[in-house]
């Protein structure tokens, strides 16, 4: 059993927004907050009873929790899905863009709209989001943290996964240069790249999952949902108030070991 340390009510008086939160390491995330004092918004775009779930669980930690539906890539939906989350949560501090998608097809077959689809949500997702949260946080003069949930294609390309490690990619930059601009308005934006986290996406790319990519880690194991949360609650919290620009790598080490002939 792995044990992660305690960060219970680090967030008292927070108010967060996690994109993609009704499974996986968006459900993880949502939780974590909620168990560090958050109130939070969990989205979802088709997963309404998954999302209900999470809620359900965050309110049972005390904390307010609601579900709001809309698909990150399209403008009309993030407006709509932030002036809800106004209403319910009026100061909003936190933001965690963790919506993503990916298709798994040779480079060469790819068809644009596959493309399309991958960067709207994932990139251009990650923008509108980003955009809206960061103008409520400028007005509200408290400044805020903004956490993009990066990939170990961040660093290294994923055969198969073109449109997914360019947005990926694109997140890492698109992080350094929303620092470089709301630095001055207290907004701290920083990227956090998990690396094989084992999840129910996951577990469909191999017989075995877990094996398949523990071998590859130093830390010789597969990551979860519960090795990533930690990482956001610190990055939202004031123990990292003078970080900001920065990729976090929660991925046992797997994407910093070389290939290497000999063992």
């Amino acid at each position: 059993m792995v044990s992660h340390g305690s960060l219970s009510e680090t967030l008292l008086d927070q108010n967060a927004i996690v994109t993609g939160a009704s499974k996986g390491i968006g459900k993880g995330i949502a939780l974590a907050l909620g168990r560090a004092g958050a109130d939070v918004i969990v989205n979802y775009n088709s997963d309404r009873p998954g999302a209900e779930r999470v809620v359900d669980e965050i309110r049972q930690l005390g904390r307010h929790a609601y579900a709001i539906q809309g698909d990150v890539g399209r403008a009309s939906d993030v407006a709509r899905m932030f002036a809800e989350a106004d209403e319910k949560m009026p100061r909003l501090t936190i933001l965690v863009n963790n919506a993503g998608i990916q298709t798994w097809k040779p480079f060469l077959e790819l068809t644009e709209e596959e493309w399309d689809r991958v960067l709207d949500t994932n990139l251009k997702g990650c923008f509108l989001c980003s955009r809206e949260a960061g103008r409520r946080m400028r007005d509200h003069g408290d400044g805020g943290s903004i956490i993009n949930i990066g990939s170990g294609c961040n660093k290294v390309p994923f055969p198969n996964l073109a449109s997914y490690t360019a947005s990926k990619g694109g997140i890492e930059m698109l992080t350094k240069v929303m620092a470089a601009e709301l630095g001055s308005d207290r907004i701290r934006v920083n990227c956090v790249a998990p690396g094989a986290i084992e999840i129910e996406r996951t577990k469909l790319e191999a017989g075995d999952y877990a094996t398949t990519w523990a071998k590859l880690a130093p830390l010789g194991r597969v990551g979860t949902p519960e090795d990533v949360a930690p990482v956001v609650v610190f990055l939202a919290s004031s123990a990292a108030s003078y970080v900001t620009a920065q990729t976090i790598w929660v991925d046992g080490g797997a994407f910093s070991k070389p290939a290497w002939p000999y063992e």
